[in-house]
């Protein structure tokens, strides 16, 4: 093991939120609506995936800035037997898209995805083809138990009948206003009068909702196939987008299996390319695997430096290996082994940052959402979904209440490399739906939204529940720190003494109030006890399930 010279520990932070624990069922989710739509499910009788997916539909409506059936993700399912899979709903772009689809205007750091127009980012010309909906449906018919039909109730009733917003969704119409108001179903839904919606207001979606029916009446095909692709077709058709109906029918699920490393006596699971997420989270962890990181203390300048470096090399192999398997040989198993880990640790400076290119040969969005569910019987589902950018690319399909996505943003505009378009391609993500066993059993499943950041967060959040000892509230909360090899960030919990010696060492310092988004996660006791917990930077909220039925014999006299 490597040595270095502990520093001091960093003051403790102050948890914002308090966790929620229960015997019979935990669902943790990015707002209290969702995270009811799902227990409810859970108390009628559903299992985890039952319960995730309702969730999730529920989530569309109240938190339609974040995620949609347009939209696509990852899901990470643990059934009790200890099958672990990963359902690839990500979105691919159209059979009409080409590596040249767009007029690129830079190539410098932090600016190759700009395109002439944002065409890219708003409009017709960044959707791609939506895998949400088969995702969740493909989900449901393996792993669950109730109907597609039962399962959408708490979504329908929430479109229907409304619900009062968050401060959170009044911010997020706020900040994309101007976007918004280019679309006039999206303005008047949410620019009512021409100021963002107030936060207190009733949001009531008439024809999301009879959408929704639609789909729990008809099943998926609805939209690959049936009268809600024709929709989409035609509007694509009309306003110079590329998805056509033979790309909706066309689209297949993909069904994975998960990366799987170890770490201190734990075993590490998280999902495979075209997800950054399973690789590099194993190979950091290999890295940091050298070093006492607990004695080192939570936040000091010596822990901080070494995520840092593994974060940046990490990234330096991301650029060159990680994207669809389908079109890119990725390297995996080169990239989770040991040795290759033991390679990268022997060049860390440990007094000293420095920059790292790839040891191999060979632009996401922040506005993303998050769900983990746990039942009774063991199973775990983990799931990150997204429209990708902020209400996506800002356009709604007349009459259906549907948000599209703006997933051909994660591609690379410019031709010729790993993350160039291509049709049928699907976009590269950092989406990081984690699951942790120990000693056999289930330790904890978490995730979280925030683009780039994802997977450095969630590797972040598995270093403080194991090196640091955390509580599963306090890991989420944790405050976080991020790089990809240019600046480095720190949230503002982070002392400045800390921050100075790491700018002394030659990190680029910069402070910022929130480093990826809302993380939620489920721990697992060995009593059978669930705690679920959700960090400050999102509406998260667990709800626990205890109690029972009377029990067996209890009869009453009068």
């Amino acid at each position: 093991m490597n040595a270095i010279t502990p520093a001091p520990r960093v003051a403790r932070f102050t948890c914002e939120k308090k966790p929620a624990t229960g015997s019979r069922g935990m669902v943790v989710t990015n707002h209290p609506l969702a995270s009811a739509a799902g227990s409810q499910i859970l108390l009628a009788g559903g299992n985890a995936v039952d319960a995730a997916v309702a969730a999730l539909f529920a989530l569309t409506v109240v938190e339609p800035m974040m995620v949609g059936i347009l939209g696509g993700g990852v899901s990470h399912i643990r059934m009790a037997d200890g099958r672990h899979s990963v359902i690839d709903n990500l979105s691919t772009a159209p059979g009409k898209a080409t590596p040249e689809m767009y007029d690129c205007l830079s190539d410098e750091i932090g600016k190759q995805r700009d395109v002439r127009d944002r065409e890219n980012l708003i409009g017709p010309k960044a959707v791609a083809v939506p895998g949400a909906l088969a995702g969740w449906c493909e989900a449901l018919a393996r792993f669950g138990t109730l109907p597609l039909a039962e399962v959408l109730q708490p979504a329908i009733a929430l479109a229907e009948r409304g619900f009062v917003t968050t401060p959170y969704l009044r911010d997020c119409i706020a900040d994309t206003a101007k976007d918004l108001a280019r679309d006039p179903g999206l303005a008047a839904l949410f620019l009512p009068g021409g100021e963002p919606l107030p936060a207190g207001s009733r949001l009531v979606q008439t024809d999301y909702a009879q959408t929704l029916k639609l789909i729990a009446q008809e099943g998926p095909g609805v939209l690959y196939g049936g009268p809600l692709g024709k929709a989409l077709a035609d509007f694509m058709a009309r306003n110079g987008g590329l998805i056509d109906e033979d790309d909706l029918a066309s689209y297949r699920v993909a069904l994975r299996e998960p990366i799987e490393g170890s770490y201190r006596g734990h075993a590490i699971f998280g999902p495979p390319p075209p997800s950054s997420s399973g690789v590099h989270v194993v190979q950091m962890l290999n890295i940091l695997e050298g070093y006492d990181i607990g004695a080192l203390g939570f936040g000091s300048a010596d822990a901080v430096h070494l995520l840092a470096e593994a974060l940046k090399i990490a990234f330096a192999d991301r650029a060159v290996a990680t994207a669809d398997p389908a079109f890119v040989k990725v390297p995996v198993a080169r990239l989770i082994d040991k040795a290759y880990a033991a390679e990268r640790r022997a060049l860390i400076e440990t007094g000293a940052a420095r920059r790292w290119s790839s040891g191999l040969s060979g632009g996401e969005s922040n506005d993303t959402t998050h769900v983990t569910v746990a039942d009774s019987a063991g199973n775990v589902i983990s799931a990150t979904q997204t429209i990708n950018g902020v209400f996506g690319a800002c356009t709604q399909i007349p009459g259906t209440g549907m948000l599209t996505n703006n997933y051909m943003f994660n591609f690379d505009p410019h031709p010729g490399r790993a993350l160039s378009i291509a049709p049928g391609k699907r976009v590269f993500t950092s989406m990081a739906p984690m699951i942790v066993l120990k000693d056999g059993r289930l330790a904890f499943a978490l995730g979280l939204p925030g683009a780039l950041r994802i997977f450095p967060s969630a590797l972040q959040a598995i270093v403080n529940l194991i090196d640091h000892r955390m509580t599963l509230q306090e890991a989420v909360e944790a405050p976080r720190i991020w790089t990809e090899g240019g600046v480095l960030e720190l949230e503002a919990a982070i002392p400045d003494a800390v921050a100075e010696e790491l700018a002394r060492r030659g990190h680029p310092i910069v402070r910022s109030p929130r480093i990826a988004g809302g993380m939620n996660a489920i721990s697992f006791d060995p009593d059978g006890t669930l705690t679920g917990a959700a960090c400050w930077r999102a509406d998260g909220t667990p709800v626990g399930i205890s109690g029972g039925l009377a029990k067996a014999g209890v009869r009453f006299t009068i």
